[in-house]
């Protein structure tokens, strides 16, 4: 596993908000003042018709004085992509389905530059201040090592490729200017509190807060054959389909005590989970001394993006502001672990390392696309996800390319999973 070589809980750890640099949009200021912010800082992009992507542009539009849109990236949705371009006029978009390249270089305004491919979203990672990988699942890897490896903040929306590419992200984090500022709520909340309240040796634990989603408080018995309707219906957030259901499942929560680990060098026995139906409070830190700082603002996930794209200054627009006078109760309870399996999947895969949180998300991408396509019921996802860690046979990863590998042999031994463990459609 990859260890992480500064102190826990840094009030900017390494990598994830330190020394500023030109390339993210900021300059040296004089000495002992803080640095001066470039202006306008040039964003990029990548999944920019997702949920997470039209947010962002949301708030790039609240201050386009400070932001400019110079690189746009989508994986088909070449009609949307388009219209972003019409209205923003970056000086690139990308399509990752290649077919697609065509249709998109006739739809976009003359003079834009129209890149395809894997390499093309990568590309579009290379560039501005800031880049925002917003990609869903493992495919976003590739444009997490791009933005790093070319010295750029990463607003890293994708945390599935931390989670299975963590070693060899962890490396191309080194590279002399980049950085990563999270974007899940959850982790842009503790990165704000690790700033607020200090860290090292004073962090006793990160407290991670999860909705419960749509079958809080539910019987197992009665979920074995929910619908996808009811699976995708969150109570609080609007996301993608993906995470939705990862939501429902809290395999999400597994995936972020995985992704605060890395983040963060928490060991995994100070990280806790606690269901908080209000999504108000996003995540604490305790310290030492018993105090505890908290992050607190409405289910509005503009309130997180804009946090990472303007590192280290905040917004001038309040998204997600609290009305404190009608706030009322804040309730807090443990998950149910019986119900919910796949907090405990993801918490025991992390702690094994290595290559088998590759696995552990590969299973799940795999069960999860399943359970969309009606092939096995929303009980047969921890089942498939198990089946597939327990099958683990990849060595200790040198490259990209061992991540890429193991990735694939994960997904094939999850097919087999719920081709045994399916149902007709």
């Amino acid at each position: 596993m990859t260890q992480r070589t500064a102190e826990v809980g840094d009030p900017l750890p390494p990598g994830a908000g330190g020394v500023p640099s030109a390339a993210r949009g900021l300059q040296a200021g004089p000495a002992g003042a803080d640095p001066i912010e470039v202006s306008p800082i040039e964003v990029s992009i990548v999944g920019s018709t997702g949920s997470i992507g039209i947010q962002a542009l949301d708030v790039v539009a609240t201050d386009p004085e400070r932001f400019r849109v110079v690189a746009l990236a989508a994986r088909r949705s070449v009609e949307v992509l388009a219209t972003q371009a019409k209205a923003l006029r970056p000086d690139a978009v990308a399509v990752a389905d290649t077919d697609m390249a065509r249709a998109l270089a006739a739809a976009v305004p003359k003079g834009t530059e129209v890149l395809a491919g894997e390499e093309g979203l990568c590309e579009v990672a290379r560039r501005g201040h800031v880049v925002l990988n917003a990609a869903v699942g493992f495919a976003g890897l590739p444009v997490t090592l791009a933005a790093l490896e070319s010295g750029r903040r990463l607003a890293l929306a994708n945390k599935e490729s931390l989670i299975a590419g963590a070693p060899v992200v962890q490396r191309a984090r080194r590279t002399p200017g980049a950085e990563i500022v999270p974007v899940d709520s959850e982790h842009c909340a503790l990165h704000q509190c690790l700033r607020a309240g200090g860290g090292g040796p004073e962090v006793r634990r990160l407290v991670l807060t999860a909705s419960g989603g749509p079958f809080r408080g539910r019987h197992p018995d009665d979920l074995e054959d929910v619908g996808v309707d009811e699976a995708l219906a969150h109570p609080t957030w609007r996301m993608g389909p993906k995470v939705t259901i990862d939501s429902s499942t809290l395999m999400n929560k597994g995936l972020e005590v995985i992704e605060a680990h890395e983040l963060f060098g928490v060991d995994y026995d100070r990280i806790t989970v606690v269901i908080h139906p209000q999504s108000v409070v996003h995540s604490m830190v305790e310290f030492t001394d018993g105090a505890t700082v908290a992050q607190l603002s409405l289910p509005d996930m503009r309130m997180p993006i804009g946090y990472a794209l303007g590192y280290p200054r905040r917004l001038a627009h309040a998204f997600g502001a609290l009305d404190w006078s009608v706030l009322g109760r804040l309730d807090f309870e443990l998950p149910d672990r019986a119900v919910f399996r796949c907090l405990e999947l993801a918490e025991a895969a992390g702690r094994a390392g290595g290559l088998v949180p590759a696995w552990l998300n590969a299973g799940n991408e795999v069960a999860v696309a399943a359970f969309l396509e009606h092939r096995i019921t929303w009980g047969a996802i921890a089942p498939v996800v198990a089946e597939t860690v327990e099958r683990f046979d990849s060595p200790a990863p040198s490259s990209a390319g061992d991540v890429v590998e193991a990735d694939r042999r994960a997904r094939l031994r999850a097919e087999e999973a719920v081709r045994r463990l399916g149902r007709a459609a």
